[in-house]
């Protein structure tokens, strides 16, 4: 156990903004710093470490706390461990009371693991300065490979020795259980041998993000070809290679700093590059990117650049991975190096300053390598031609920024030769199925739940204000379009002529834009009758005022079971545009040009329907009134109500206009 004093003098010490900006990267906003949260996927930012009070804050998924429940939360650790990492981050030395046998019982196999994986470390690099045989084969393997005593160091390096079980026996001479040597995976061994995983290789250690050793990579200096050049340790609770990327306890720092990522394939790749003086650099080890993968580099950066080696059916491979990244938002950049050249022996031939200008003069969006790359086989073959369309388009589709996807668009139909028009088409079909599957599925999933719950029950019928339920349809259609296309861009300056705006060229009107300052923007009587669609139109409201853009996994999973329910059902059932589209009132060309036609309209149809209530209201209570100032105020909302009916004629039988 720590002593109190210790643990009074480690929470004095610790600095949230310092401990939370290992893990996250946090931009200033006011007082506070803002970054995405790295207990939920999101992709507008919502966590927030206020300094002054020495808290973090998640205002999407609540998670709340100090810098010792921040690590106790991110790194997973106990309190009495979270509190020895922070003392080792400020240097203060860690007073504990003996641990009993129960105590070193109860210790989680995670940590015990965690243990074991450090003391490995820690002997493999022993063996490669202290002996012979680490000496002379060890080194001089990353001497040939051109690593100095501080990189080496500095990324841990080691050798195991080319001996059966010299480590095993070393670990268990020193009390390390056998059980977790091979958990690690360091040893292999059941009731009738043992012996070491990595003999006779040198060896990489794989850090977590916190700088933890979690598991190895071991490269064997033999020739035969019937040996693994590169083992790998297997799966472990502490060790997943879906979740990991190789330097990133290096990189952070850097990454942060310099806001961008480099992604290369290998554990040489990544030293020769970080000792040339380019330290934001990862791999990912040979392995497909996961998802995982990519939100740990997006806790730092959203600019990500992948250096390939020039290897033709090598970057074909990992195409369809990079879609991923696209998918999380991530602006990504492809540098082909010159023919003959990886990473590791380009990085040696130039210093820092040097290869950044060569990425910065050579680098190129992905979707734009991508279709150049594809298009030089496909241009002759109108077959393969129209494949490549498809599979750009799919890229294309996944990128999360409407504005973005609106760009490739343009940039890929010049070099394919496809009308735009037709490529938004192919978008707007890939996009309404995947939304809707998506839908489908939350609503399917809020339905079963909804059997088990009796609130859940009453809200399947939505509050209404039965007096003025006529607007019913109209505003359920409005709030689903609100919902499903909200984040689209409705209108850009170049639709002045159409909309009577005054847009500047790079301003434009979203759809939740265009709605809310509809609703908003007239009188307050154009508020919802229907409650429920009243309280989701407000929310989106917030939503913009405060600079985000419509969290659907905000609204569909919100504490309050009425919101997170119907809103589930609302987007689940299909009731978007095709319901429009079935009355024949459009004609579907591309999801953008289908909502400069349906939103307006919806909106002028329910403010019509909207100002013939309230128009009759007026007219009723001029009717009963008998004040004269009263009938003064209820005449003039008359006459403000009757020059906005004339406003909506003419809007809908001329040309539509924001307000």
């Amino acid at each position: 156990m720590i002593d109190q004093s210790t643990v009074q003098k480690i929470i004095d010490s610790a600095q949230i903004l310092e401990i939370v900006q290992d893990f996250v990267s946090l931009k200033k906003r006011g007082v506070n710093y803002l970054g995405n949260c790295p207990f939920h996927n999101e992709k507008t930012p919502s966590f927030t470490v206020s300094p002054a009070k020495g808290i973090y804050k998640c205002f999407g998924c609540g998670k709340a706390g100090n810098s010792i429940s921040f690590i106790m939360e991110h790194e997973q650790l106990t309190y009495p461990e979270a509190l020895k990492y922070v003392a080792k981050k400020y240097n203060i030395p860690v007073v504990e009371k003996e641990e009993t046998n129960e105590d070193i019982q109860e210790k989680e196999n995670r940590e015990s693991l965690m243990i074991v994986s450090g003391f490995a470390q820690k002997y493999f690099t022993s063996i490669l300065f202290d002996d012979t045989e680490g000496i002379t084969i060890g080194q001089s393997y990353f001497k040939e490979r051109g690593f100095s005593q501080q990189t080496i160091k500095a990324f841990e390096l080691g050798y195991c020795p080319d001996k059966r079980d010299a480590f095993t026996a070393h670990a268990l001479k020193n009390g390390y259980k056998l059980d977790f040597l091979t958990q690690t995976g360091l040893t292999v061994a059941n009731e009738s041998y043992k012996f070491d995983r990595f003999a006779g290789r040198v060896m990489f250690p794989v850090h977590n993000i916190a700088g933890r050793v979690i598991a190895f990579g071991g490269r064997t200096l033999k020739n035969d070809k019937k040996i693994a050049k590169y083992l790998n340790s297997p799966e472990s609770e502490i060790y997943h290679k879906s979740n990991i990327l190789y330097g990133i306890f290096q990189a952070k720092r850097a990454i942060t700093k310099l806001d961008k990522c480099f992604m290369v394939e290998g554990y040489t790749d990544v030293i020769s590059m970080h000792q040339a003086g380019i330290e934001n650099v990862v791999a990912s080890s040979g392995t497909s990117l996961t998802v995982n993968q990519i939100r740990l580099v997006k806790r730092f950066t959203n600019n990500l650049t992948i250096l390939y080696d020039g290897d033709a059916a090598g970057i074909k491979a990992s195409l369809r991975g990079i879609d991923l990244v696209l998918e999380e938002g991530l602006n990504v950049k492809v540098l082909l190096l010159p023919e003959g050249e990886d990473p590791d022996s380009f990085s040696k031939q130039m210093n820092s300053a040097e290869f950044n200008n060569y990425i910065a003069d050579n680098e190129t969006d992905f979707i734009t390598f991508k279709t150049k790359l594809l298009f030089s086989e496909a241009q002759k073959d109108p077959l393969k031609k129209a494949t490549l369309i498809s599979d750009i388009v799919r890229s294309i589709s996944v990128i999360p920024d409407s504005i973005i996807r609106s760009v490739y668009v343009k940039e890929c139909s010049q070099i394919l030769d496809a009308n735009e028009e037709v490529l938004y088409s192919e978008i707007s079909k890939i996009l309404g199925k995947k939304f809707d599957d998506n839908r489908k599925k939350e609503f399917y999933a809020n339905s079963n739940t909804s059997t088990q719950s009796t609130s859940y029950q009453q809200t399947s019928t939505p509050q209404v204000n039965k007096q003025n339920n006529i607007c019913e349809e109209l505003e359920k259609e409005i709030t689903s379009l609100l919902l499903t296309y909200g984040n689209e861009v409705l209108f850009t300056a170049r639709d002045n002529d159409f909309t009577g705006l005054e847009l500047e060229a790079h301003e434009f009107v979203t759809v939740a834009i265009y709605i809310t300052d509809s609703i908003f923007g007239e009188i307050d009587d154009l508020e919802f009758a229907n409650l429920l669609y009243r309280k989701l139109l407000n929310m989106c409201f917030l939503f913009l005022d405060e600079g985000k853009q419509i969290d659907l996994q905000e609204l569909t999973h919100h504490e309050d079971g009425e919101i997170s329910h119907f809103a589930a059902e609302l987007l689940g059932g299909g009731y978007t545009l095709s319901k429009l589209w079935e009355r024949g009132d459009y004609v579907r060309n591309t999801t953008e040009i289908t909502l400069k036609k349906a939103v307006p309209k919806k909106i002028m149809e329910y403010k019509e329907k909207k100002v013939d209530l309230l128009l009759k209201e007026a007219e009723q209570k001029l009717k009963t009134t008998s004040e004269p100032e009263e009938q003064k105020q209820i005449m003039q909302t008359y006459l403000n109500l009757k020059r906005l009916q004339m406003h909506l004629a003419k809007s809908l039988g001329d040309r539509i206009v924001l307000k």
